[in-house]
């Protein structure tokens, strides 16, 4: 385990009209074995990362962290989402953050709300997505199948067993990913990273190190 450098900034994507807020830890050391993008639920923003250790934790393990406050949330409040709440964002959005960012193929982790941009990004830019952590996301039921088995990125989907709603519905659509595993936290709810941070961390820094 290293040391993390933390640091923060603002990046711009031309169709949001103003700045896009992160946060980001890498190793000290600065030899970066993956770069993992985290999303964030409608309610939260990349503070929450930070708050739990995430980040950190992240860093400290080898990976370059970055979390993003997603348009209108956060301190992206000013910034213009490229979709309504609920409805499927481009694909190219998360790929135009990655650009400006200066991450290569990246790990996404994508609880809850951010799945309206997560899941076309990996669709439509499945080269550019490393490995895929959906958390009881939304969105899932707009694609088929078919569509999910022709996904071949590894994935580790993660719920709560407490997440009567979301956690079942994205969990059954999910499954169809061609490369993935379940990953059930016991007694946790939607948002269960924070319910029990040393349990995520340990399933996320365990798929991570298969990669």
């Amino acid at each position: 385990m290293c040391a993390a450098k933390m640091t923060e900034g603002s990046l711009h994507v031309e169709s949001c009209k103003a700045p896009m807020f992160y946060r980001q830890a890498e190793p000290a050391t600065g030899e970066v074995n993956l770069s993992v993008l985290l999303l964030h639920g409608i309610r939260f923003s990349s503070e929450n990362w930070l708050n739990i250790g995430t980040l950190e934790t992240l860093a400290k393990a080898g990976y370059r962290a970055v979390a993003i406050d997603l348009p209108g949330f956060g301190q992206s409040k000013s910034a213009v989402a490229p979709s309504a709440v609920g409805e499927l964002a481009p694909g190219g959005f998360l790929k135009q953050v990655c650009e400006a960012l200066g991450m290569g193929p990246v790990v996404v982790v994508s609880p809850s709300l951010s799945g309206m941009y997560s899941l076309p990004f990996l669709f439509q830019h499945e080269a550019l997505v490393r490995a895929y952590i959906p958390v009881a996301p939304i969105c899932t039921e707009k694609f088929t199948a078919e569509q999910y088995s022709s996904i071949q990125t590894p994935s580790l989907i993660v719920y709560g067993d407490q997440d009567a709603q979301l956690g079942e519905v994205s969990l059954n659509n999910l499954r169809s990913l061609a490369n993935h595993k379940v990953a059930v936290m016991k007694g946790a709810g939607h948002p269960c990273y924070l319910d029990d941070p040393a349990t995520w961390h340990r399933a996320l820094t365990d798929f991570l190190n298969t990669l």
